[in-house]
């Protein structure tokens, strides 16, 4: 179990690095640095907030942590549909990031249920 969730401690960190990437890429109009400091906020906190869930005090605070993960996971989605939706980065691909974000949160969410059950 340890080693899982050290992996995807991993995975996340490298999805922080990604978005950090990606979001100095945006610009600096009001529009896109708006989306770029929502992406950041969201997508980097994925990571740390995941990071609590590894340290958590009880089931129930397990299982709360976990669903703040998961609330930033969709909200960096989201972020990241619209920049790929508004054509923002002339055509450049966000099919990757899209992906390991629906993967990520999808791996969330299957945590959260496999917890509740567990309660």
């Amino acid at each position: 179990m340890e080693e899982k969730a050290t992996e995807l401690s991993e995975r996340l960190l490298d999805y922080g690095v990604e978005i950090v990437k990606l979001t100095t890429k945006l610009g600096k109009t009001p529009g896109r640095k708006h989306i770029a400091n929502q992406l950041l906020r969201s997508g980097t906190s994925v990571g740390s907030n995941y990071e609590e869930v590894c340290g958590a005090q009880s089931k129930a605070d397990f299982i709360h942590k976990l669903q703040i993960v998961f609330k930033e996971i969709r909200e960096s989605l989201y972020w990241l549909r619209l920049i790929e939706k508004s054509e923002i980065l002339n055509g450049q691909s966000l099919s990757n990031i899209i992906k390991e974000t629906r993967q990520v949160s999808n791996i969330i969410a299957k945590s959260i249920i496999t917890a509740k059950k567990g309660k």
